[in-house]
């Protein structure tokens, strides 16, 4: 089975933002920047 993949980079979905929300099937959940320029998703 072959997977669809969209690729995109973080500074397009960030764009000076630390916190994006995201709405999967009803539910929000917050995607963020770390102090270490990681990401971590929460709901």
């Amino acid at each position: 089975m072959k997977v669809n993949e969209k690729k995109i980079h973080s500074k397009e979905i960030f764009n000076r933002s630390k916190i994006i929300t995201i709405v999967h099937d009803g539910q929000e959940y917050q995607l963020r920047v770390t102090k270490a320029n990681k990401l971590i998703l929460t709901k």
